[in-house]
């Protein structure tokens, strides 16, 4: 008896080694993650969960679209506007809904002077995307420098109402603000 509990004392370790470790923690969702940045108290706090929702954002469902994103990328950086022009143009013809392929493209449009496709592109990105506060940020500044002041104000303020931290939206709202609304009194 005392060798049979000796014996099953020593094979737990063994046992316990053997069995399926527990399931790895989901994701938290899109939703809960717009939850939390509504929420952080800093830039620093928002940060990661931008960076996420970010991640959120590439995802296209389509491996043959994640492929010519990361060489669309992959052309930009190495200075090939050429290449990454016709990957950005096949991905958004292949997937127009896809809001992140617009976005992508709109950042090369504006980066070679095409602020006017650049516009569009951003108004596309927003309509497939109706949550890309970086897309509304982007077309705010396009609207500020072409004289839409009120057009800006209000795509900061949408922006801003998806992420209350995203940098430097405070100060355009700030002064856009006076020249659009007014001092008051």
């Amino acid at each position: 008896m005392r060798k049979a509990l000796v014996l099953a004392f020593l094979l737990l370790p063994a046992v316990a080694l053997a069995a399926d470790p527990p399931p790895p923690k989901a994701p938290p969702s899109i939703d809960t993650l717009f939850d939390q940045l509504k929420k952080a108290q800093s830039p620093e706090e928002a940060k990661p969960l931008e960076d996420k929702i970010g991640g959120i954002f590439l995802i296209s469902g389509s491996p043959s679209i994640e492929l010519l994103m990361t060489r669309a990328a992959a052309a930009m950086t190495a200075g090939d506007n050429a290449t990454a022009k016709k990957l950005l143009e096949s991905i958004t013809d292949l997937a127009p809904k896809f809001g992140e392929g617009w976005r992508r493209r709109a950042l090369l449009q504006r980066a070679m002077g095409d602020d006017n496709g650049a516009m569009q592109s951003l108004g596309r990105a927003i309509l497939a995307n109706p949550r890309n506060f970086n897309a509304m940020y982007e077309l705010g500044q396009l609207f500020e420098e072409y004289g839409n002041k009120a057009g800006a104000l209000k795509i900061y303020r949408r922006a801003l109402e998806l992420d209350p931290q995203l940098d430097g939206a405070q100060k355009h709202i700030d002064a856009l603000t006076r020249d659009v609304e007014g001092e008051g009194i």
